[in-house]
């Protein structure tokens, strides 16, 4: 991404002597500012002063919050006439939790639970004069397996069967009585044990931080295992929290094939608690849940650890109690027990914090026994709560759940000798071999990944003509940008275009450019006129695109080595043109804004999309503008919204991609590859469930038939030149194999060179399809 000068750049010395004829020819080189400000023709003055770019990320902030708001106002329903009917009714929403939490890949009919020995180390790890413990591991979906501890009363048939969870900070021991870190009193795990069930205690992935270094490479980013496995799941529309609820849902299979009739619940603090929570949203069969340091109000979702963002909870969720809805009528208890705190920062995780005040009460206040809209009986007022600024999780609390779990009254019984322990386990080698099985999991879905997105494409799109493929692609086109890269369902302000001259130059003339798009959400550029543009002539524009903390003048002034002022030397060559500020500048400010569009459904090309559609509504109101010839021609993240923007807005006429073409997906979801955004500090690039539906070859058939090109420079460290082209055959031969277009409507330039605008053959291919001839 631009961010500084090539590594092996060639340095000038320069010496007193010759600085004076330096300084001139640098001069000499930059457009000539206006003398006077004077508005464009048909726009209001241009008065705003100060950072526009940094403006726009803060509108984009207050937007984002606002939305937030208001998502949280709205509720979920269902038939509540009878207990059938509800259920009935709320099953799509069970589904759609299911999906956007990726519990998607399929457990075994038969879930085995397997106690884990060897010749020097038995599968009995302790005992009690009240249970015994053992190390086990169980069958959850592909080769993934859940591992923890088995919990097994002594000398009495249980009364249910539990999993209990720990915070991910956590191991199963410490809430088992088995190791140092909790008071005996609120060792959970052991405490039901004493009492009668029979308990499964999963581990969790961790949240310490590790050093992430891609193969070949010496520096990387520190993530815990929890962030690694989100951000390599996310992309393929599974989740961390998927796949231990998952391992938690396997626990439950069997314990109903071993035990049909009795009752099942969850139990857990911290991420635990919410691991719990959503596994008895999503399975009817679970009797009871026990959560604790958790629930509560998800507006500040976007300050929790990254590895908890889902996306869309709050576009369809408005916050926990619409997930406890989907628990009723069975039991649900919330203790009011202070969560985990939990601090992240630096070094290329995302950053975050928990620890909050947990106030549950707000959300709970319309689940009370009694509501008159509810004709079926339901267990106890709902939710339960029991309130505790203590540690988690207490003697009541847990004689609640008992007594909603078991369908009768019962007391947690009085605290036993604690475990004698016969084997330590080796908590890093088991953290080991569970985040292995994750990690090995979700690449083998990566590998999958290009059948799954070729077969979603065959379902419904027809290449048989050009006209047919139009017409097809249509619902495609519908379904990237409502699904995946979130769409916001609102009116756009009036366009009310302000302006202010910039350049004045031998050849052009410049205009900054504010326009309106939502509240709080305004577009900025720079327009670029040819001088020797005649009364009612149209010309072509081509809207150039900066890329990662890039500005406008980046690509209209000065010869960077990135952009070589492509905007400037295009209208030279007499191309209207338009560079617009697009929002991902200022580091962590801007992929803030991406967290919090995530839990809306959204994402900042939410935001970036609208602002270029009022660009394009703003251009082609210009009358020297042909509204039939604007393209698009971005650089690194100006490829990337190459490749989303016109993929969705049809009124780019051509597009070009340099520096950014890729097989994306691998880039973004490889654990081998070196240029894998695994490695590096850009949390904000992934999108969820983009893997099986839109890589870059499926964005690039929303471009065609339009004119497209990819630009790539051989030493660019963005990708290699195998995978570009091994993206970019697939997108050769739907234009040319497929839709038998024209060889040239479909191009790719090789250049010897780095991650930089090279100009010349996508000059060409602007001249070309735009229909502008180069001035001699």
């Amino acid at each position: 991404m631009p961010q500084g000068p090539p590594r092996n750049s060639r340095r000038v010395r320069f010496s007193g002597r010759n600085l004076p004829a330096v300084l001139v020819l640098i001069l000499s080189c930059l457009p000539t500012r206006a003398a006077d400000p004077e508005p464009l023709p048909g726009t209001a003055p241009l008065t705003m002063q100060g950072d526009l770019a940094s403006q726009m990320v803060d509108g984009i902030d207050r937007f984002l919050l606002r939305e937030t708001e208001a998502a949280m106002g709205h509720r979920i329903g269902g038939d509540l006439s009878s207990r059938e009917a509800y259920e009935k009714s709320l099953a799509p929403d069970r589904g759609h939790l299911a999906h956007i939490l990726g519990v998607r890949d399929a457990r075994p009919a038969r879930v085995a639970m397997e106690l884990l020995a060897t010749t020097d180390h038995p599968a009995r790890v302790a005992a009690s004069d009240a249970f015994e413990v053992y190390a086990v591991r169980w069958t959850a979906f592909g080769d993934v397996h859940g591992e923890g501890l088995l919990l097994k009363p002594l000398g009495r048939t249980p009364i249910a069967d539990v999993v209990a969870l720990p915070d991910a900070d956590q191991a199963p021991e410490m809430i088992a009585g088995l190791a140092d870190g909790l008071p005996p009193e609120v060792q959970y795990a052991r405490r039901l044990a004493e009492s009668g069930c029979r308990v499964v205690v999963p581990v969790l992935m961790d949240r310490k931080p590790r050093k992430r270094l891609a193969p070949g490479r010496t520096t990387g980013p520190e993530l815990s295992n929890r962030e690694f496995v989100y951000r390599e799941a996310y992309e393929l529309g599974r989740h961390v929290i998927g796949y231990e609820v998952q391992k938690v849902l396997a626990a439950v299979d069997w314990f109903a094939a071993d035990a049909k009739d009795r009752p099942a619940g969850v139990v857990g603090w911290g991420e635990g608690g919410m691991l719990a929570f959503y596994a008895a949203a999503l399975d009817p069969r679970i009797a009871a849940a026990c959560v604790s340091g958790y629930y509560g109000r998800r507006e500040r979702l976007w300050r929790e650890p990254i590895e908890r963002n889902v996306f869309g909870l709050l576009e369809h969720f408005h916050g926990d109690s619409d997930i406890a809805s989907l628990i009723i009528p069975r039991g649900l208890v919330i203790e009011t027990a202070p969560g985990p705190k939990v601090i992240v920062k630096g070094k290329g995780a995302a950053p975050a914090e928990l620890g909050d005040p947990i106030d549950p009460a707000g959300e709970s206040s319309d689940w009370v026994n009694g509501t008159p809209e509810i004709t079926f009986p339901m267990k106890r007022p709902f939710p339960r709560l029991v309130e505790n600024n203590g540690p988690a999780i207490g003697e009541s609390v847990l004689s609640e759940f008992l007594t909603l779990v078991s369908d009768a009254k019962r007391a947690v019984a009085p605290l036993r000798s604690a475990p004698r322990v016969a084997v330590v386990a080796d908590p890093d080698a088991r953290q080991q071999r569970q985040f292995d099985e994750l990690d090995r999991h979700t690449q083998m879905l990566l590998a999958k990944s290009a059948d799954v997105r070729r077969d979603y494409f065959a379902k419904r799109l027809d290449t048989s003509t050009p006209v047919r493929y139009e017409l097809t692609s249509q619902e495609y086109r519908y379904e990237l940008y409502n699904d995946i890269l979130g769409r916001f369902r609102k009116k756009f302000s009036p366009l009310n275009p302000r302006t202010r001259k910039l350049y004045d130059t031998d050849k052009y003339t410049g205009y900054e450019v504010v326009l309106d798009v939502f509240p709080d959400v305004f577009a900025y550029g720079i327009l670029l006129l040819p001088k020797d543009l005649k009364e009612g002539e149209r010309r072509p524009v081509v809207v150039c695109q900066h890329g990662l903390e890039g500005r406008p003048k980046d690509v209209t002034e000065g010869d960077s080595h990135f952009y070589h002022a492509f905007a400037a030397k295009l209208a030279e060559q007499g191309f209207i043109t338009f560079a617009p500020q697009n929002p991902y500048i200022f580091g962590d400010r801007f992929r803030t804004l991406f967290r919090k569009a995530y839990p809306l459904g959204k994402s900042l090309w939410s935001v970036i999309i609208p602002q270029h559609q009022q660009i394009l509504e703003f251009l082609k109101s210009q009358p020297n503008v042909d509204p039939k010839r604007i393209a698009f021609y971005g650089l690194s993240y100006g490829g990337k919204t190459a490749m989303r923007v016109p993929s969705v807005l049809e009124d780019y006429c051509l597009v070009i991609c340099s520096g950014d073409f890729n097989e994306w997906i691998q880039k973004c979801s490889s654990s081998t590859l070196p240029m894998s955004y695994l490695f590096t500090n850009e949390y904000d690039m992934y999108e969820f469930d983009l893997g099986e539906t839109f890589n870059y070859a499926e964005m690039a058939a929303l471009i065609a038939p339009r004119p497209f090109m990819v630009e790539r420079g051989h030493w660019d460290t963005v990708s290699s030149d195998e995978w570009v082209a091994f993206e970019f055959a697939k997108v050769r031969r739907l234009y040319q194999g497929q839709l038998k277009l024209p060889a040239d409507r479909c191009r790719i330039e090789f250049f010897d060179g780095p991650h930089t605008i090279h100009g010349v053959g996508t000059f060409e291919f602007l001249h070309k399809h735009l229909n502008w001839e180069k001035p001699r």
